[in-house]
């Protein structure tokens, strides 16, 4: 992943501190026996007339795709959870308004990290619904949530 300054790394902090989001998602997925998948990543956001920026960090950290969206924005997200882990462990010393989600979606992919949705136990997959329990509750949402009971049912973890 590229070379980076710690004023270019401390700078991209504040980015995703005020411009940017950290998710860990269940996502549906056809092609794996449970047909779901968790998914982490971070996301940037800027202003398509400015997304230069976003150019800048892709290129910085050699990773994460742009794409523009039809409100005028544009996105910069990194996706996987060795690139993932390994961009937020440069960032973490330096986020300061997003650390409880940063510190959450690092614990997260060091458990994916481990093996895939099936191979993972009950006692891992468990903590991973918990992390996204709390990823959720800090991150500003416009539209409804899963709760964690409805994360372990999905998962096949409900008594």
């Amino acid at each position: 992943m590229g070379s980076r300054s710690k004023i270019d790394v401390a700078y991209i902090a504040g980015f995703l501190d005020g411009d940017g989001s950290l998710m860990l998602q269940l996502k549906k997925r056809k092609d794996s026996n449970m047909g779901l998948r968790f998914m982490a990543t971070i996301c940037f956001y800027q202003d398509s007339r400015h997304d230069k920026t976003l150019e800048w960090i892709r290129d910085l950290f050699g990773i994460g795709y742009l794409s523009k969206r039809n409100d005028g924005m544009s996105e910069l997200r990194i996706n996987g959870y060795k690139q993932v882990l390994a961009v937020l462990k440069s960032l973490l010393p330096y986020i300061k308004f997003k650390k409880k989600q940063a510190e959450a979606v690092c614990q997260a992919c060091e458990i994916l990290s481990c093996g895939t949705i099936k191979t993972l136990n009950n006692k891992q997959l468990r903590e991973l619904v918990s992390l996204m329990v709390v990823i959720q509750k800090e991150n500003y949402a416009t539209k409804y949530k899963k709760t964690e009971e409805e994360l372990l049912a999905i998962l096949g973890l409900t008594p």
